[in-house]
Parts: structure tokens; sequence; C-alpha cells
């Protein structure tokens, strides 16, 4: 494969994106579902590619309209993208106050851990009782709601490698399946929760039916409202402010791989001669990707920035528009090159994993969210909720709904939870984990961990912070009254 090629299947995929921003804007229904445009530009890619566009025109049933080329470039792309996007995750963010954090930070983590830890609880359970047995589905497919939902689909993309290499092929077909029921649904379902918490009082700071505006619904801004994309931190006569910033990024990058392969060094002269049965030696890290290892460079990076006092360098608002540019390019690469006959072979496992993932997210936003959090646990709940469906533009954007001056701590909380979360669950080391885990032991290992941990993110927040926001209710509920008095 020549460079040029590479570089056209490139701006070819760029072509789509715009393509579904057309779409985006100009599509009444589209914008109503709030559909991100680079899942509509992979789906234009999928439409007219050899899975939809082939089968009906055999001339085109090697690759549809495009190239060979082209889609082996678009295949290759997720695992190489979801480094940047982890990488980037907290480069430039200054770490909160001990105390504030840990006052915030307590039941919104419990709320988090609860629901990653649950999406491996049912569908590692659902695997051993129905899908296994009754499907003849890979045991490994129990990690799948996690991978996909809370994962999103640059998680779903990037362990494509892995699970091929496990021999697991048609994993990542279903997990970023997972991932755009997920997004969608966590959309659709978030605003229809929103407004019944609105029309239930359940909310503190909306009042009335939820209605995004026409600018919001096409994603655009309107001519009066300007929001700068990032900060200049150093003269483009020197360096350009981006390139810079994406040096850094290949620097964090960088420090993972070397974390990476020196696990994999200290794995190979340990445990791994010791073999599981005949021909499974005791490999763990030789599976695991490096998107997560990624993220804890760029958390060495900055914790040595903040050290030689160099930190101010790094504007996280620019980590944050080539996160996005990374995540769209991903996206639309992923979902264009889906395998629709990998999802139809197993649509059984693929319905119950979807219908299981959302049943359980719904249910511990309703039920857990109220009980551990005090004031505005709907405002702080809900952004955990659309996390856990899709990614966390999901939960900002449903955030931004219910607090959208940002008069609650729902912003707050959110992103000291994500400074302990990310690192562990929607992509970090026990995303990565899970399938090696299972591949080598079985299913059985990680539910009993996860179950742990799910009861012991449970017990912290009924029992530790449920008390604790029942009398931040009370106590708020009682100035009121006396105010009204």
């Amino acid at each position: 494969m020549s460079p040029n090629q590479i570089g056209f299947a490139l701006l070819i995929l760029g072509l789509f994106l715009l393509l579904g921003k057309v779409i985006r804007v100009k599509v009444g229904w589209v914008q109503r579902l709030f559909l991100p445009s680079s899942i509509i530009g992979g789906f234009l890619i999928l439409l007219l590619g050899p899975q939809v566009l082939g089968q009906l025109v055999p001339a085109l049933s090697e690759a549809g309209v495009f190239t060979e080329e082209m889609r082996t470039v678009w295949v290759a792309l997720p695992g190489l993208l979801i480094s940047v996007v982890f990488a980037t995750m907290f480069l430039g963010q200054d770490l909160p106050s001990p105390k504030r954090a840990a006052n915030l930070v307590g039941p919104q983590l419990s709320l988090g851990v609860a629901l990653g830890s649950s999406q491996y609880v049912v569908g590692l359970l659902l695997a051993a009782l129905i899908l296994v047995p009754v499907f003849s589905a890979s045991p490994m497919t129990g990690a799948l709601i996690e991978i996909g939902f809370e994962g999103g689909h640059g998680t779903a993309a990037g362990m494509r490698g892995v699970m091929e290499e496990l021999g697991f092929t048609e994993g990542a077909d279903l997990a970023v399946g997972l991932a755009t029921v997920g997004i969608v649904g966590g959309v659709v379902i978030g605003i229809a929760l929103i407004n019944w918490g609105v029309r239930t009082g359940r909310t503190e700071l909306l009042k009335g039916d939820v209605k995004a505006s026409v600018d919001e619904q096409k994603g655009l801004f309107s001519k009066d409202e300007y929001y700068p994309a990032a900060t200049m931190t150093s003269r483009p006569a020197s360096v350009e402010p981006l390139s810079l910033h994406m040096a850094l990024v290949a620097v964090a990058i960088l420090i993972g791989w070397g974390i990476l392969e020196a696990l994999r060094w200290i794995e190979a002269q340990t445990y791994s001669s010791v073999m599981l049965n005949d021909s499974t030696p005791l490999e763990i890290f030789a599976y695991v990707p490096l998107f997560p290892l990624a993220l804890i460079g760029g958390v060495i990076l900055q914790a040595i920035a903040a050290a030689l006092n160099v930190d101010h360098l790094i504007d996280h608002q620019m980590m944050l528009r080539i996160q996005g540019w990374a995540l769209d390019f991903l996206i639309v690469a992923a979902i264009g090159t889906l395998s629709l006959m990998a999802i139809g072979a197993n649509i059984g496992a693929f319905t119950l994993l979807a219908v299981a993932g959302i049943g359980v997210n719904v249910a511990l936003f309703l039920w857990l969210a109220p009980r551990i959090i005090g004031r505005y646990w709907f405002e702080r709940g809900i952004g955990d909720f659309g996390q856990s469906m899709g990614v966390t533009a999901t939960g900002l954007i449903l955030m931004r709904i219910t607090d959208p001056d940002a008069k609650s701590p729902a912003f707050e909380a959110f992103g000291y939870k994500q400074l302990i979360f990310e690192p562990f669950f929607g992509g970090g080391m026990v995303t990565a984990l899970a399938v090696p885990i299972i591949y080598l032991t079985g299913i059985w290992p990680l539910f009993i961990a996860m179950l742990i941990t799910f009861l012991v993110a449970l017990g912290a927040g009924i029992f530790y912070y449920g008390p604790k926001a029942k009398a931040e209710r009370a106590e708020y509920h009682a100035g009121t009254s006396a105010v009204t008095t």
C-alpha cells in the first residue's frame, strides 16, 4: 500500500464526516435524535460499502464504491486513534483540592463504579446461563456490554486486535454495534428521563418540558455566540500551539508504550512460564492494548509538567479539540467497516446484551442515584447514566440539558470522578484486562471480582453516603420551608 493510498483513504473519511454534518443540519429526525455527525458519516460508508450496496450490486461486492486499500486503512485506524483519545484525557487538567474533591466524588464514584461493574455482572451472568449454552457464543461475549456501552465506539474498535488475537473475531463488531445502540439510546432515553424528572419534580433547576433550540438540534452555534476553541500557550513563531500539543500527546503515548513494554517484559521473565493448560501460558499483559497505558502516560506527563511549573503551557481545551478530532475519525472508520454479517449471525446474543445493558443502567440511575446523592441527584446522576450508555460526551450533553447554566456541582463532581474512574472502567485497565482474563480463566473469576466490586460500591453508597444525602436534602427542605414561611 502506497502513502498516497493511505492519504486518500483519510481524505475520503473526512469527506464523509462532512456529509454527516450536512445531514445533521438538514434532516429533522436526525437532529431530534442528537446523532453525532461521525455516526451518520460512518453509516453512509457502511451503506455504500460491501455490506449493503455490495450485496445489492454484484460488481461492487468486494469493497462497495471504495477500494480494498481504503478499507484496510479504515480497519486499522481506530486501534491507532484510540490511544490519542485516552492520552489527552487528563493533560492540562488541574487537580482539585482534596477536601472538596472528597465531598463531591464519593457518591459520584459509587454510582459510576456500580454502573460499570454491574454491566460485567449482568453480561457475564447472561453469558454463563444463556449465551454460551443456548447460542454457542464465546464466553468473552460477557464483557461486551461494558466495552460497548461504558467504553463506547473508541474502546470497542480499539479492542479489535486483542479480540481477533484471542479468536473472538466477531467480538469487535458486536461491541461497535452495542456502542451505537448505547449512544443513540443514551440520548433518546436520557431526554425522556429528563422530561419525566421535570414533570415529577425530581429536577431542581429545570421547569417545563425539555426542548432543545433549533441550533442545538443542528449542532451549530448562532451568529452571536462565540466560544474559544482553545488558548494559545506558545508563540507560533517558535512552534505552532497545535503542533506543541500534538507533540505532548505523542510523548504521553510513548510513555504508555514504555510502561506496557516493561510490564510485558516482567511478565515474560516471571509467571508467563506457568501453563493454564497444555497450550495456554499465563499471559495477561501480552493481550492488553496500548490505550489504557496511554491514559496513564498522560497523567504522568501532566504531573511532570506541574512539578516543573510548566503545566500552564498545556491547554486542556486544545487537548479536547485533539481528542474530539481523533474520536470523530475513529467512529466514522469503526462504523464504516462494521461487519453486519457478524451481528446478524449473533443477533440473539446481541439483542439480549443490548436490552440487559439498557435495563441495568436505567434501573441503577432511578434507584441508586437518589439514595446516595443529596441535592441535585438528578442533575448529577444523569451524567453517569449517559456515560454508562455511550461515551462521556453523552453524559455531558444530558447534564447540559438539565443544568444549562452550570448552577449545580454536577459538572465538577463528574470531572473529579473521571480522574479515578477512567483509569479502570470505560476503556481503562479493567476493560482492557477483562477479555484476556475470560479467555485465560473462564467466566466465573471475573464475575466474582466484578460482583464484589459492585456490592462494595453499592454498600458504600447506601450505608455511608446514603445517610449524608438524606441529611443534606432534609436540611435544604427545612431551609426552604423557613424562607417560605
